[in-house]
């Protein structure tokens, strides 16, 4: 039998190193998995480096490779997929960055990159999209709220360059930065002084807004700042259709990753209750995919929870999380005629709280899989796999080969 079907599971950020917390083993090690025990029992594991050896990855850079666009061909920044994730619509040329939503203090220093991980931030994106004014520069703009504290904008104009800094300090305590060009070139210079108006003109909103002042009335930390980054340029990329000759969806209710798959034309499904934290529906978010199974070729689902516990430091949160999610993959067991694929995009141990370039854990389950003798998915176990260490570009072509769809190179 050949899989008719893929379903390509990303636990973002879920692999580790030993935590402390734990007795020295990862989240994963310490978790409670028999779903994706059994899996591995009954595929074929291995290890990924998700760019290559030593690069740390972005979740950005990562699923690219993990969908088959080198990084290095294909990526001109976050923006720009994190704008196409938001709902804005990004063609050739605009220039796209990712925000956050943050507190600064009555001295103007940033006291919480995130302002309390706010959540439900579409009035305050209306209220700067109503009352901003970029015109006198020549330059438009489209601002979108995203899950949780982020955010998304987009300058349109003519001139417009996309090599410039980021007013986030990247920490606590200070003052913002001012947004530079990193280049001489006018270009560089017309978006800087885009983005350096428009934060001044955005922070006198965001303070008097009464969301805010409501927030500050109940001891919360008001999101009276935005912090911009990862500025890029929108490119061109294939369609996955035409790259693959499959239909694909997207599910995650991180806007970033909704963005890479929408940008490469895959479908994307939202899903009420999905928030891409430890609070996520994951039930609803398996429902979903395994519906969509039933009408396209290809499904990508992320699961981001589990990168947000490496972030915070919280590995008890981080194992537990974990549990969740065995336990939500449930329905995947009864599969048939399908290619599961799962993996983590990137590791977030908890030790360093960002992402490192410790190699991920990946399995393939599915009619045509040759297994291996390991039964749990973990870091270490899935070293030991008949796919040993791999590519996040190799994966696709691992995955066309298994479901009889690629091409004999030669005669």
């Amino acid at each position: 039998m050949i899989a008719e079907k893929v379903l390509f599971l990303v636990l973002d950020g879920i692999s580790d190193r030993p935590c402390e917390a734990l007795n020295g083993r990862t989240p994963l090690m310490a978790a409670w998995t028999p779903v994706l025990d059994r899996l591995a029992a009954e595929g074929v594991c291995g290890i990924m480096d998700s760019i290559s050896p030593g690069i740390r990855p972005g979740s950005d850079t990562s699923h690219l490779s993990l969908l088959g666009y080198p990084p290095q061909e294909y990526y001109t920044g976050r923006g720009p997929l994190e704008a196409e994730g938001t709902g804005i619509h990004m063609t050739a040329g605009m220039i796209g960055f990712r925000c956050n939503f943050a507190t600064v203090d009555a001295e103007g220093r940033v006291t919480d990159r995130r302002a309390g991980r706010i959540s439900g931030t579409a009035p305050l994106a209306e209220a700067i999209r109503e009352n901003v004014d970029l015109s006198a520069l020549g330059v438009g703009f489209r601002l979108e709220s995203g899950a949780g504290h982020r955010a998304a904008l987009a300058l349109t104009g003519e001139g417009l360059g996309d090599k410039v800094s980021s007013n986030d300090p990247k920490k606590e305590g200070v003052q913002p930065l001012v947004i530079r060009p990193c280049t001489d070139d006018p270009a560089d210079k017309k978006t800087a002084d885009a983005c350096n108006e428009f934060i001044r003109q955005s922070h006198k909103i965001l303070y008097d807004h009464p969301l805010n002042v409501r927030r500050m009335e109940e001891g919360l930390p008001p999101a009276n700042l935005l912090l911009i980054r990862g500025a890029g340029k929108m490119g061109a990329f294939p369609q996955f259709s035409e790259r693959y000759h499959l239909s694909g969806s997207v599910i995650s209710a991180a806007t970033l990753i909704s963005g890479i798959g929408k940008v490469v034309g895959l479908e994307h499904i939202p899903v009420p209750g999905t928030t891409g934290s430890v609070d996520s529906d994951l039930d609803a978010k398996v429902k979903a995919a395994l519906g969509e199974l039933g009408r396209k070729d290809f499904v990508l689902v992320n699961i981001k929870g589990a990168d947000e516990a490496g972030h915070d430091g919280k590995g008890i949160q981080k194992r537990d999380f974990i549990e969740v999610i065995d336990t939500a993959l449930e329905p995947l067991l009864s599969l048939e005629k399908t290619l599961i694929v799962i993996c983590a995009d990137h590791s977030t141990p908890c030790s360093i709280k960002d992402h490192s370039a410790d190699p991920v854990p990946v399995v393939i389950r599915g009619p045509g899989v040759r297994t291996d003798r390991n039964t749990r998915f973990d870091e270490v176990s899935c070293a030991e796999g008949g796919l040993h260490r791999i590519r996040g570009c190799d994966l696709m072509p691992i995955v066309l080969d298994l479901i009889n769809k690629s091409h004999k190179y030669g005669a």
